[in-house]
């Protein structure tokens, strides 16, 4: 990690960089994770959610402060702890299947020493099932560069969102796309599915939503015909085909389960 302490006792220290990481039994992944981002990190902090898989120590190997919280209650709920244990000028949200790239890097140093306040969406370059998914078009873009000061908390059961102080607050697009491992294997995105599908149908009941099939069947036919056809997901080959597939079934089932599942969900589903 570097160290960006001042040269000379009247000169103002550099802001300072957190790179903050959620982690639930990542322990294959977690070390490239971290040193992907340790160059430029003040301090890399990991909250855990109670991971049986080694997770802990290989993220302590590779130089991370590590916090368990193994009462799962969402994930706003575990962001908001893991900004508490923060303490840089800035902070970077990276999760655990994700890896900086040189460039990234560059640009977000530049972003940190500016001491500009606001806020930084990434896009992804997506990496499914070990293939690069070259041609498509991930459009995504998330808020994950934060002034400290500035970000109060998270509220949401999934896909969280940042409540700010002082908004409006300005947004930029950092340039260098984030590589995104999204999906690595079949048994884990079915995984992934149910968990995504349950808190999607969790949050849109909160919010009266409707659900069933018909409305399942809209949605996740949209979901594909945009991500397979307008996104070019139809250019990477297997591999394009399946992230695409995924990601509309996890569209299809969230309003099946808002329909049949309705009395029973909750947003504190698992990870």
């Amino acid at each position: 990690m570097q160290d960006d302490r001042a040269g000379g006792a009247d000169r103002p220290a550099a802001p300072t960089l957190s790179v903050a990481v959620l982690t639930h039994n990542e322990a294959h992944r977690i070390r490239a994770c971290l040193e992907s981002a340790a160059p430029i990190a003040h301090e890399l902090v990991v909250v855990d959610s109670g991971s049986t898989d080694g997770t802990v120590a290989a993220a302590e190997a590779a130089g991370a402060r590590v916090f368990s919280y193994p009462d799962w209650q969402g994930f706003a709920v575990q962001r908001n702890r893991l900004l508490a244990h923060c303490s840089g000028d800035y902070v970077f949200f990276l999760d655990a299947d994700e890896q900086m790239t040189p460039a990234l890097r560059g640009e977000l140093q530049a972003i940190v020493r500016s001491g500009e306040r606001a806020v930084w969406k990434i896009r992804w370059r997506m990496v499914a099932f070990g293939r690069p998914l070259t041609w498509y078009r991930a459009q995504s873009q998330v808020e994950r560069l934060f002034r400290r000061d500035m970000l109060r908390e998270f509220t949401g059961v999934v896909h969280e969102e940042a409540q700010l102080r002082g908004e409006p607050v300005p947004r930029h697009l950092v340039r260098a796309p984030l590589l995104h491992h999204s999906r690595e294997s079949v048994r884990a995105s079915l995984d992934k599915l149910t968990q995504y599908a349950m808190l999607g149908a969790a949050k849109r009941a909160a919010l009266g939503r409707r659900g069933g099939v018909l409305r399942g069947l809209a949605s996740g036919t949209s979901m594909f015909v945009r991500l397979y056809v307008l996104r070019l997901g139809f250019l990477c080959g297997g591999a394009g085909f399946l992230y695409c597939l995924f990601v509309a079934l996890e569209s299809f089932f969230r309003y099946a389960a808002l329909y049949y599942d309705r009395d029973e969900l909750s947003g504190r589903v698992g990870r």
